[in-house]
């Protein structure tokens, strides 16, 4: 009788174990490139992680690290968060592509999500957002409203990424306007305001009235807004504090449904690998508030832009576009594949100045 009562003990607290242990929080890690309060990619990034804890309560619980420098830095920060019980760690900067790969070999069990890179295994998925959708409506702003002809783009790094969305930016304006040029600086950093003012505002003394910018700060447009008569517009996130002008428009990088999907797919036991690239017509970039700063007419043109592209009825690559040489690319209606996109290296005719290596 001793014996049957032992193991039945043994048995009930063998379960009340395992139901511990089911209901333990599922342990979200972020790793961000920036600091969370930089007004754009990290500060989206990090919203949607709150949207995470709001989501699903006392079920997940969240940790992050910010101003993680791409390279071995990032190596130690991911493997330190995988140490401290992570059961899915969201990645969130391109350069964090080896060290995501690197971590996640030697840790098989947990999950991991790399943002904007395109290298994958059995426990690592690849996400990323067409932001070169929202940059052909920026673009067709820009045309529109300049008045001296000139737009300034403060680049970030010469990826595919970037390239996409000034080749994207750069279309668009010359669709409506073919006397356009655009004058490309490249900061070499996602997120350092002091740069990025001083390349405002060479970009504005070169004599630029309008500045697009892929990188992360609020530097661009408070340089806009002290220079008077130049347009800027928000980037990754909506930059709010620059309304109505020299902030016109944004482009919002949408995360939060992503991020409660694949945290809900680890709760369920359902997450696998993938690799997806979501766009307007997904939820996951938006175009923010084109304000009245912007003619009522490019309002309308640049939502039903925005509109034709998110349908999937128009695609902002789309021939006759040749490559800055003047050789063909895309012929007349020909779409550009996915491939050619994500590994793009080129600028399209009529783009004056070479990429950097």
């Amino acid at each position: 009788m001793k014996l049957i009562k032992t193991m039945a003990a043994a048995a009930a607290l063998l379960a009340a174990t395992q139901a511990g242990a089911q209901d333990d929080p599922v342990k979200v890690g972020f790793i961000y490139v920036g600091p969370i309060g930089d007004g754009g990619w990290t500060y989206e990034h990090d919203q949607a992680r709150q949207a995470v804890e709001e989501h699903f309560g006392d079920q997940v619980e969240t940790v992050y690290r910010e101003s993680v420098p791409e390279g071995a830095d990032a190596e130690r920060a991911i493997t330190q968060m995988a140490l401290g019980g992570a059961d899915l760690i969201f990645t969130t900067s391109f350069g964090f592509m080896d060290a995501t790969i690197n971590v996640a070999e030697k840790f098989p069990d947990v999950k991991f999500e790399h943002a904007t890179g395109y290298k994958t295994a059995e426990n690592v998925a690849t996400y990323n957002a067409r932001f070169y959708q929202g940059r052909a409506v920026l673009g067709h702003i820009a045309g529109s409203m300049t008045e001296s002809n000139k737009v300034g783009y403060i680049g970030s790094f010469p990826i595919p990424e970037v390239i996409r969305g000034i080749n994207s930016a750069f279309l668009h304006a010359r669709k409506v306007n073919p006397d356009v040029e655009f004058n490309v600086v490249w900061a070499y950093t996602w997120f350092d305001p002091a740069k990025e003012a001083d390349a405002a505002q060479a970009l504005i003394e070169q004599g630029a009235d309008v500045i697009l910018q892929h990188t992360d700060s609020t530097a661009p447009l408070a340089a806009a807004e002290q220079a008077g008569d130049v347009i800027g517009f928000g980037q990754a996130s909506d930059m709010a504090e620059y309304k109505p002008s020299p902030r016109v428009a944004s482009i919002i990088d949408n995360w939060s449904p992503y991020y409660i999907d694949r945290v809900q797919a680890v709760i369920d036991g359902t997450w696998e690998s993938h690799s997806v690239w979501q766009g307007i017509g997904d939820g996951t970039v938006e175009i923010g508030e084109i304000t009245d700063a912007v003619p009522e007419d490019v309002r309308q043109e640049a939502a039903d832009l925005r509109d034709r592209i998110g349908s999937g009825e128009y695609h902002p690559f789309t021939g006759p576009i040749n490559k800055q040489d003047g050789s063909a690319w895309l012929a007349e209606g020909e779409v550009a594949d996915d491939e050619t996109l994500l590994g793009m290296d080129f600028y399209v005719e009529g783009m004056t100045g070479d990429i950097p290596n």
